[in-house]
């Protein structure tokens, strides 16, 4: 009797500690908010959504093809012919500069091997193109290329944490969580951020395993995480409902859930009880907006043809790219593509050759359908790796075959849409595709002009946690890579 009495009464302390905290505490930390031009709003006082932009958003909206696995630079975008002459002779110390590498090719020769592909120039712009895309070739004048990307990370999982999240650091927000959390959702029947992972790829090799977290909240309340899509079965799970339920049944049993778990937030006052309710409520009207969504029998047969053979295969890069267009008119704020099976240690050459078949034509299709539907005006489009591919061979050199290492020095990372310059190149890199010579960019400052373009101070969307205002750009210094903006 007396542990219960004890209990009891830690219990009580706890509600009464909790109920101040969100009551006085959410009030003081709205005034702040307001203060700083982006108060809380809406929903309820502790919704996390903040209330219009710091200034005017050239895009609404962000496509983010991610390929997992960093795609060869050297032979899709940085055009180094001056390497043929020297295939085969050591990469010079005044290059590498005693730089790390991975443990892969540590202490070994760093033989030169230039691309055995082809470039040639494209569109008004005469930017070079490697000949593996001559789909995307076709959209040069579209494209704002950066070749002066680098990133700290080194490895394929910091490296894709850092680029998804911000942080080496495992546990940190996403992108699409912060915007979510930042902007709030454009529409109330699809989630404000969707992930949709290709099922299938053409490079069979050294394929690394894709994580939730990638696209998780973090420290954010949980409605802000992404939801990825299934490409067999329902597109979410536990979409449908089960046998012997049918839709207004499953919204009795939705008013009663809802209401106990009212009751228990006014009990205890935790946030993600809310998040909870507002979740099942978004899983309700889901039920009859994600079939929608995901039924492509009224797009037109030039449409479907335009995305390529794999547009019939669910799950394909191809069916996600047109899903990614029709959640752009859907108003989804953030969708996210990945693909994997780029990373090439060896037999680049015919790996690469079948990773960009899968996505070179689908790709193009994605930019020229949301073109055409006065979509990519304010819809921002990135393709990029978690970092880039040495100059020098990794395993055995021909003149046909070769492989490359992680190369976190400089890799490209291409942008369209969403107000910025089209037919631009910027950055450059030195001879051999080693180093930035010319305006560096880091993923930091990615992700900073992403917020900029979409209207936000990346200094100014934070989120106090562990004694820190926490943003999506960290601690070190950060710009916005104004040169790109048109």
């Amino acid at each position: 009797m007396a542990s219960f009495t004890t209990f009891d009464t830690l219990l009580n302390r706890r509600r009464f500690l909790t109920h101040t905290g969100m009551g006085l505490g959410v009030s003081a930390l709205a005034n702040v908010l307001a203060g700083q031009g982006l108060a809380a709003t809406t929903n309820t006082p502790r919704d996390g959504v903040r209330n219009g932009t710091h200034f005017p958003a050239k895009a609404k909206r962000v496509i983010f093809l991610f390929m997992a696995g960093a795609p060869s630079q050297i032979d899709l975008f940085d055009y180094k012919p001056e390497l043929a002459k020297l295939f085969k002779t050591d990469l010079p110390e005044s290059v590498s500069m005693g730089q790390r590498v991975t443990s892969m090719t540590k202490g070994k020769g760093r033989l030169i091997a230039p691309s055995k592909f082809k470039f040639s120039k494209q569109g008004e712009s005469g930017i070079w193109m490697s000949e593996l895309l001559p789909h995307l070739s076709r959209h040069t004048d579209d494209l704002c290329f950066i070749n002066s990307m680098n990133t700290n990370a080194i490895n394929h999982d910091p490296g894709k944490t850092s680029f998804c999240t911000g942080s080496e650091i495992a546990g940190k927000p996403s992108m699409g969580a912060w915007l979510s959390y930042g902007l709030g959702s454009m529409n109330e029947d699809l989630p404000d951020y969707v992930v949709l992972p290709s099922a299938k790829w053409s490079g069979k090799v050294n394929v690394q395993a894709l994580y939730s977290r990638l696209w998780g909240s973090g420290f954010l309340p949980s409605k802000h995480q992404g939801t990825s899509f299934q490409a067999v079965g329902d597109p979410v799970l536990f979409l449908s409902n089960p046998a012997g339920v049918d839709p207004t049944v499953r919204r009795r049993m939705l008013d009663s859930l809802g209401t106990l778990n009212q009751k228990h937030f006014a009990e205890i006052g935790d946030p993600e009880i809310e998040t909870t309710i507002a979740q099942q409520e978004m899983a309700f009207r889901m039920q009859t907006s994600v079939p929608d969504l995901t039924d492509i029998s009224g797009e037109t047969t030039d449409t479907l043809e335009m995305y390529g053979p794999d547009i019939d295969k669910p799950g394909s890069y191809a069916r996600n790219c047109l899903l990614a267009r029709r959640m752009a008119e859907r108003d989804v704020r953030f969708i996210q593509l990945f693909h994997r099976g780029w990373d090439h240690h060896s037999r680049l050459p015919a790996n690469l050759a079948g990773q960009c078949r899968d996505v070179d034509q689908p790709t193009a299709a994605l930019l020229q359908d949301l073109k055409q539907r006065d979509l990519l005006k304010d819809t921002l489009v990135v393709f990029a790796g978690e970092f880039g591919r040495t100059v020098y061979c990794q395993g055995n050199l021909t003149a046909e075959n070769y492989g490359r290492d992680h190369h976190p020095r400089c890799f490209t990372a291409w942008l369209a849409g969403g107000g910025v310059k089209g037919g631009f190149q910027f950055g450059k890199t030195d001879d051999f595709s080693y180093n930035v010579v010319e305006d560096s960019v880091h993923v930091r400052d990615l992700h900073a002009t992403m917020l900029h373009l979409l209207g936000i101070d990346h200094n100014r969307l934070t989120f106090p946690f562990q004694g820190l205002d926490q943003k999506l750009t960290g601690v070190e210094p950060s710009r916005v890579v104004r040169e790109i903006i048109a």
